[in-house]
């Protein structure tokens, strides 16, 4: 199964995630994902040496024509400062940086990796159309901007005779987050999921696991542990959630993390879920969440509205 974002460029259901690539045997893993049916990488400018490594994995392997490269540009710099670069001259900059560290002379999917509201949409738009007209992308999204301003995005890029955002990329699973794990980050919530069910638009869900919250790993007593996960995930409504994952897991006999991302792969919209193993069997598990088929009845029931 694929999530089509234009007739020619198609997604695995499960994209792998590569923020931590540097800290394993990144070769091995991305083989193993291949293998297992998947050809869809995501990456970033902000990922250290991770677009440098994809870069060289695919031509060792000389595979660059069957996979489909997500990269994103625009953050940040990795500094206190957290200046804003969401402008055209920061697009083109990264673009180039990204094209050069990837060894290869286009991008499939080109995100910006945040937002800026202070920033105008059209010279955005018009910018990334330049780049869509040269071939050095073939489409291009937004991570972590809201559905209200992709729209208006793209209610500009349509009376203009443009292309518009072809995708977004927020956080997105059964678990809600209470606030934002990072700075500038944006998660789907309950407005964002009905637009996404009006309009069809693609939703690539980064964290779709909710950084292990299912695993087992948490518990409600246990708040020091991480606080990051107790700030973020730590609410009764998402502890009722892990108990209706774990009840529902132990009926069909798989986990309630896999529950979890059956969650995200069966919306009313198209979606595709960026997962993150750090082991082989978590690779393994994913795919195999992937086969889940869960009922209309069990979604409304794990997501509390039944």
């Amino acid at each position: 199964m694929y999530t089509n974002i234009t007739s020619r460029i198609q997604l695995s259901r499960l994209i792998l995630g590569t923020g931590d690539l540097v800290r394993m045997d990144h070769e091995d893993l991305l083989d193993r994902y291949v293998n297992a049916g998947g050809n869809t990488i995501d990456t970033a400018r902000q990922y250290t040496q991770s677009e440098k490594r994809i870069g060289e994995w695919m031509e060792k392997r000389c595979n660059r024509d069957v996979i489909r490269i997500l990269t994103k540009c625009a953050h940040p710099r990795d500094d206190a400062s957290f200046i804003s670069r969401v402008t055209p001259e920061a697009i083109t900059e990264d673009l180039n940086d990204s094209l050069e560290a990837l060894r290869t002379d286009y991008i499939d999917l080109l995100a910006l990796h945040r937002d800026d509201p202070e920033q105008p949409v059209e010279p955005i738009i018009e910018e990334l159309n330049k780049h869509l007209e040269a071939g050095s992308i073939r489409a291009f999204g937004a991570s972590n901007w809201t559905h209200q301003r992709i729209q208006a995005a793209n209610d500009y890029a349509a009376a203009a005779g443009l292309q518009g955002f072809q995708f977004s990329s927020v956080q997105l699973s059964l678990a809600r987050a209470l606030e934002p794990m990072w700075a500038g980050c944006v998660s789907a919530a309950k407005d964002t999921v009905e637009w996404h069910c009006g309009n069809q638009m693609p939703l690539l869900s980064w964290s779709a696991q909710a950084g292990g919250f299912f695993s087992g790993a948490f518990t409600p007593e246990r708040t020091q542990d991480n606080l990051d996960m107790t700030r973020v995930y730590y609410t009764p409504d998402n502890w009722e959630r892990l108990r209706r994952a774990q009840q529902l897991a132990a009926e069909k006999g798989v986990s309630a993390t896999q529950v979890a991302l059956a969650f995200v792969l069966h919306q009313r919209f198209p979606t595709s879920a960026i997962i993150g193993p750090r082991r082989p069997e978590e690779l393994l598990q994913s795919f195999e969440a992937e086969k889940l088929h869960l009922t209309a009845d069990e979604m409304a029931w794990i997501n509390l509205e039944k």
